[in-house]
């Protein structure tokens, strides 16, 4: 179990919101008034333009591009100006979706030989010209040499500082930036003048198939020079009108009255509206300050509806509940209190067949907020212990590289414990190797003897308060069947976690120590959830318990982690290489509490003579409901094909105790991904509220085959603001879709 250093970082206070630019759309420069080229004007608004680095960038690199000890290939590399992507060359040319990436979905940027690819083909290169892009989701790193360690660090630090200002960006002003990076693209003789042509192809970018009378009067209304081009102010206001959201206006207007602006009160009453019993006129207050773009307005402390509609874009006005995206939960229960967010088969990037094993499958994990991840230990030559999946045609890693990368990654995102599953093969001379391995490399930080000495068979917290130095603690699951004799070395790392079998749920005259934890698979955990239900959940109150997927499993699916929770399991096992609705449930699990990887389980779960029993959750206690109204700027699924819009359909899923599973979905709305509207209303009845996980999925609707999927958003209900809230989408790996988003109004009444 490793505990990093968490002090300075625990229960921050919420820090305040990066004041917003104005965002409202500006139009192309005019020839004689500044650049032709509208993408920089994207890199003005960061901040940006003068910047060396990034100036380095836009010129491009030849950089060296590094896959295996043979395989060194020189390839252009070249920031688009657009600052939110970059270009690259291949060797043989692909569609031009395949020639970039895009800045938001880089992961980390980490200099010298920091990846396995570098550390393993990277010797040719001095470590100070080598850097590594390591991308969120499944994509391959992407490990670089340059011809200059100075060009190195302009990557380094150009990447740093675009991915810094992204961060900062409002909703608004990526909103902005996003539609003018089509606007450049949709301008295709760069002559900052649009022609109806160009119009309707900027529609077709933006995922919306607009009637050609309705979007030429549009047109027509904004060229006011009448010469069939859009150029300056009439673009401005040709965007203006593409992006109003007259479902806003609605809104705003409801509570502005006939001055059409919002007095602190009448934004007070707003709040009040919205389910924010706490709020004050000082809050009100302060969100005028924050979010008003209007002087004047502000010095009145008086929103306008842009204000408001920046409101409502931000963090404050998302679903999620902001005071619990840090560390909000009481964090010093014993470790069977909590859901732990956890690995199956860490090391694999793909199958479990013949797939690739890396260490940098344990980064990936832990950039997640993993906490507990999986070593599958096997006899390796020279005496060197090795990890892959045993029998098959995965590939090998060692032991100690992966030991090492738990050193170094480990506490990247979460200060909290992390438990090391071992599944040991391995004989008694290279068990005593791994033990080695792990007291040497991990050196002080390795627990070797309970941290309360007068309970020692008590399980722990996730905050051990009285500690000062990082800890570990490795979990030996030996699996009895398959290794049969423990070293001593390596069982006296099993200071907490040590594996037994769950023999029965009956009353033993010898009750199991807290310390002891179990090993089960899905199909064996679904029986006991079946057939004991209360028992098993009362069992999980004391003890942990690990569920993982079955081997019969061999494209690495996963099983739904949501049964598992709702009985107490604290360590339910994912593939976190292979997507789907089952890691979308585990990200939004674990998306609150700071993302550290650890969340209170709810009381029921946690009282040791509970009568909770998941098969039999009682009558309904709560009552969701919730309208579906917009949404704005999906992606579209085809870029290649211009004429490709998605037919976007909203369904909601309700993942909790099996009588309150229920999905409900929404009509589809024909070619429009840039701004369809549904208002419909979707209501569901919840027996066990605080086991409930929402997820909101659009699907591009199809008549002849199954729906394509287009974005999710998955939280905790007890997470979910009511009233008026943005959900912001993401992709399949996770990937924000920004500026995609949903409007939805939300309603929870409890009784």
């Amino acid at each position: 179990m490793l505990c990093g250093r968490w002090r300075s970082c625990r229960r921050r206070p919420e820090e305040p919101p990066v004041p917003a630019q104005v965002a409202t759309p500006v139009a192309l420069a005019s020839p004689d008034g500044g650049s032709k080229r509208p993408g920089l004007r994207a890199l003005k608004k960061m901040g940006l333009t003068e910047d060396e680095d990034v100036r380095a960038m836009l010129r491009g690199s030849r950089l060296c591009k590094i896959r295996s000890r043979t395989w060194h290939k020189e390839r252009l590399y070249r920031l688009q100006e657009d600052g939110l992507s970059v270009w690259f060359q291949r060797r043989i040319p692909r569609a031009p979706s395949q020639h970039i990436f895009f800045v938001q979905h880089i992961e980390a940027v980490r200099e010298g030989h920091q990846s396995e690819g570098l550390r393993r083909f990277g010797g040719a290169f001095p470590p100070a010209r080598c850097l590594t892009i390591a991308f969120k989701g499944r994509r391959k790193n992407l490990d670089l040499a340059a011809a200059t360690a100075e060009e190195a660090q302009r990557w380094v630090r150009g990447l740093a500082k675009l991915r810094a200002r992204l961060d900062a960006m409002s909703q608004r002003e990526r909103l902005d930036h996003w539609i003018h990076t089509y606007l450049h693209r949709a301008d295709s003789d760069q002559d900052s003048k649009m022609s109806f042509k160009e119009i309707k192809s900027l529609l077709r970018m933006v995922n919306v198939d607009m009637n050609d009378m309705y979007a030429y009067r549009l047109f027509k209304e904004c060229d006011h020079s009448n010469n069939e081009r859009l150029e300056g102010a009439e673009i401005e206001e040709f965007l203006r009108r593409l992006l109003k959201r007259p479902e806003l206006e609605d809104i705003f207007h409801q509570y502005s009255g006939e001055d059409r602006v919002l007095s602190t009160p009448e934004l007070l009453e707003f709040l009040k509206d919205q389910g924010e019993d706490t709020a004050t006129l000082a809050h009100a207050q302060k969100l005028i300050h924050t979010y008003e773009l209007n002087e004047t307005a502000k010095q009145h402390e008086l929103m306008t509806l842009d204000g408001f509609m920046m409101y409502l874009l931000s963090p404050e006005g998302a679903a999620v509940d902001p005071a619990h995206t840090c560390v909000f939960q009481d964090m010093d229960q014993p470790l069977s209190h909590y859901f732990i967010s956890s690995s199956h088969n860490t090391y694999l990037t793909d199958s479990q067949i013949g797939g690739l094993s890396s260490t940098e499958a344990y980064v990936r994990a832990f950039a997640q907020g993993c906490r507990c991840v999986e070593l599958d230990c096997w006899e390796g030559p020279g005496g060197e212990p090795i990890i892959y999946h045993g029998h098959t045609l995965t590939s090998k890693i060692l032991f100690r590289d992966v030991v090492q990368t738990v050193r170094d990654h480990a506490f990247t995102l979460s200060p909290y414990p992390v438990i090391l599953s071992l599944e040991n093969h391995c004989g008694l001379e290279q068990q005593a190797v791994m033990a080695h391995h792990l007291r040497t490399i991990l050196g002080d930080a390795l627990v070797t003897e309970a941290l309360d000495a007068q309970n020692p068979e008590e399980l722990p917290s996730p905050e051990e308060e009285e500690e000062e130095e990082e800890e570990e603690e490795a979990e030996a699951a030996e699996q009895r069947r398959r290794a049969k004799q423990i070293s001593p070395e390596l069982s006296a790392l099993a200071v907490y976690c040590c594996a037994t079998r769950l023999q029965t749920l009956r009353p033993n005259p010898v009750p199991p120590q807290p310390c002891q934890v179990s090993s089960l698979s899905e199909r064996k955990a679904k029986k006991l959830i079946r057939e004991a239900g209360n028992s098993f959940v009362r069992h999980n109150a004391r003890h942990l318990t690990r569920v993982y997927p079955l081997g019969l499993r061999m494209n690495s699916a996963n099983y739904s982690p949501q049964e598992m929770w709702n009985s107490g399991c604290q360590l339910v096992a994912l593939n976190f290489q292979t997507p789907g609705y089952e890691m979308d449930l585990n990200a939004g699990r674990f998306l609150v509490n700071g993302r550290c990887g650890y969340i209170l389980k709810p009381a029921p779960l946690r009282q040791p003579d509970t009568t909770f029993d998941p098969e039999c959750p009682g009558p309904p206690r709560t009552t969701l409901t919730i309208q579906v109204l917009t949404a704005q700027q999906l992606p579209k699924l085809n870029t290649e094909k211009p004429n490709s819009i998605v037919d976007p359909l909203v369904r909601v899923e309700i993942h909790g105790v099996p009588a309150d599973c229920a999905r409900k979905e929404t009509n589809y709305v024909l070619n429009n991904g840039f701004n369809p509207r549904w208002g419909q209303t979707l209501q569901f009845q919840l027996r066990a509220p605080e086991l409930v996980l929402v997820r909101f999925v659009v699907e591009d609707y199809d008549t002849t085959s199954p729906n394509d999927f287009v974005g999710q958003f998955t939280l905790p209900l007890s997470s979910l603001k009511q009233g008026y809230r943005h959900i912001h989408l993401l992709a399949k790996d996770g990937a924000s879709l920004s500026p995609a988003t949903l409007f939805v109004h939300i309603h929870v009444q409890r009784f």
